[in-house]
């Protein structure tokens, strides 16, 4: 039988399209509200977005016959907990009362032929309760890992959030396993340690030794070893699965269109994808560099605003 899994999300109002984009790129499809169902195994602490994944191993028609199914399940000599996710905390809709959780909780945890522990289980299940349908299954919750990275060494006001950069890696790099990435306009590295900080092997480069070395700083801070190069994109070797661009446009890069041109060209030579962050359209330009934009979504903040495109 193919595995299934129950993703929750939770996300703040000014990152909806986001993350909905970085939904697509994991699934291939998104939904409208905070629970997706798919046979695609993603890692919940690498978005930011995700706060749960549900390994289903069962799912029925009514809370009877789930715990019917229940009496099925062998743990062996492991013990285990439910946790009901139709909560005000997990936001799994419909919400239920919590008399009504733990009755349900309760009466699942009966039929199952092992030794509960509350305190140190060894198996944490859930139970979830979706558009009428009941699902029980192994839980595991993310880790707001780019809350770790928030603090760093060299920062500057305009950089993208970590929160931002790792749902931009998670759209530029859904799946890396043998993938040659690079970040050719690096500046001080936020996308660079969320990418390594979920194992993904990244290059960086930029046109600024300041920054260079503050990204330097910040990666080495955070343990990773720097494979940051002083140069402008137009020195960049080709060879590349991946190119991640937060297009220049603060104090401490004066950027002409010229330029930009430049760097959307190159970027479309050295890789075969190509994942572009402005401030501005760009449109022109990617269709210039002979790029076909696939999909975006617009991520704001306040009243800033900057465009994810996915370039191909």
């Amino acid at each position: 039988m193919t595995q299934k899994y129950l993703y929750s999300f939770t996300w703040q109002r000014d990152e909806y399209d986001l993350s909905r984009l970085e939904m697509r790129t994991f699934f291939n499809f998104h939904v409208e509200g905070n629970v997706l169902i798919s046979q695609e195994r993603i890692e919940p602490s690498r978005s930011p977005y995700m706060r749960s994944r549900l390994a289903v191993f069962y799912e029925a028609s009514s809370i009877e016959q789930l715990i019917e199914m229940a009496a099925q399940l062998e743990l062996g000599q492991k013990t285990f907990k439910i946790h009901c996710l139709n909560n005000s905390a997990d936001g799994i809709q419909p919400k239920l009362n919590r008399s009504m959780r733990n009755d349900y909780m309760i009466r699942v945890s009966s039929a199952i032929n092992a030794e509960p522990d509350l305190e140190k289980p060894d198996v944490v299940l859930g139970l979830v309760c979706h558009e009428e349908r009941f699902y029980l299954g192994k839980l595991t919750y993310g880790e707001a890992v780019w809350l770790k990275h928030m603090q760093k060494p060299e920062m500057y006001s305009t950089a993208l959030s970590t929160r931002d950069a790792r749902a931009i890696v998670n759209i530029a790099v859904p799946f890396p396993d043998g993938l040659k990435v690079i970040d050719p306009c690096c500046g001080i590295g936020t996308v660079l340690v969320e990418a390594m900080s979920m194992g993904i092997a990244i290059e960086g480069r930029d046109i600024n030794k300041r920054v260079v070395w503050g990204s330097q700083i910040n990666l080495r801070h955070f343990g990773y070893e720097p494979n940051v190069e002083i140069g402008p994109i137009e020195e960049a070797n080709e060879g590349y699965d991946v190119a991640i661009i937060d297009m220049p446009y603060n104090l401490f890069t004066h950027i002409t269109g010229e330029l930009q041109q430049s760097i959307i060209t190159n970027a479309r030579r050295i890789a075969k994808r190509v994942i572009i962050v402005t401030i501005e359209s760009m449109d022109d330009k990617i269709h210039e560099a002979g790029l076909t934009i696939i999909d975006r979504a617009v991520l704001k903040k306040g009243k800033f605003e900057r465009q994810v495109l996915i370039c191909e």
